[in-house]
């Protein structure tokens, strides 16, 4: 006998043993009972999510602009679309760590109003700072860490998942957001898990700091909770199926 095959014959009975005593264990020692986890309905939403775009009435209730002025965006036909021009909206609820859920439309081009971009462009920005892309590119080519879907210059998506234009799409997203010390020091980044249309197109990615269309992206000032800002960016998004499970 081989040198190698004693060792192998060494290690099958070293397993025959674990494997008998395993066998002598008592399996109650390791089953956990306690805390039991809560029950959560899932239709039409999860019911411990916070609705924060179901029905007209969720516009004035969860929404408001920058400015604090009331939403100036078109609400019609269960969706809520982009007033270009009339700036940016915020939730009046601020989120730490949070599973959101929210599905977006860019128009057909014969939609379009007149000299309208030719990318429908907007974004969610997770505590009014961290973008996840929201623009109409398909089939068309744009710097990959800009195209929809992606952490906006910071990261690509995975793969290409976005719907053709007039369709609607949808982000699951699952935010950690960063730490910071009693000086201000950020301690640990955010992290972002992003699913498009039910594909998987951000792996608990290292948000590098605050979104920036210029420059290096950095965590400049230390902050809690922050709300989700949606962005007027000249396109006519529309909007609908928005919630949120603080985690």
């Amino acid at each position: 006998m081989t040198k190698l095959n004693k060792l192998a014959l060494v290690a099958t009975s070293l397993l025959s043993i674990t494997y008998a005593t395993a066998n002598n264990i008592d399996p109650k020692l390791t089953e956990v009972w306690e805390p039991v986890p809560k029950k959560v309905t899932v239709k039409p939403i999860p019911s411990d999510a916070i609705s924060l775009l179901q029905s007209a009435s969720d516009v004035d209730k969860h929404w408001r602009h920058l400015n604090g002025k009331p939403v100036e965006w078109i609400y019609e036909n269960g969706s809520l679309t982009v007033k270009p021009k009339s700036g940016s909206i915020v939730s009046k609820q601020s989120f730490c760590d949070m599973q959101m859920h929210i599905e977006w439309r860019a128009p057909k081009p014969s939609e379009r109003r007149k000299n309208a971009p030719n990318h429908a462009n907007s974004g969610i920005k997770i505590q009014e700072r961290y973008e996840v892309q929201i623009l109409d590119t398909y089939g068309q080519k744009i710097y990959v860490n800009g195209q929809a879907a992606s952490i906006y210059k910071q990261s690509s998506p995975l793969v290409d998942a976005l719907s053709p234009s007039g369709e609607w799409n949808t982000y699951d997203i699952i935010f950690k957001a960063p730490k910071f010390d009693q000086h201000g020091k950020l301690t640990k980044a955010a992290r972002i898990t992003a699913l498009h249309n039910g594909v998987l197109v951000q792996d608990y990615f290292e948000i590098q700091g605050t979104t920036m269309y210029k420059g290096k992206a950095e965590y400049f000032k230390a902050h809690s909770c922050r709300p989700i800002l949606l962005q007027d960016h000249d396109g006519e998004i529309s909007f609908r199926n928005i919630w949120v499970r603080p985690l």
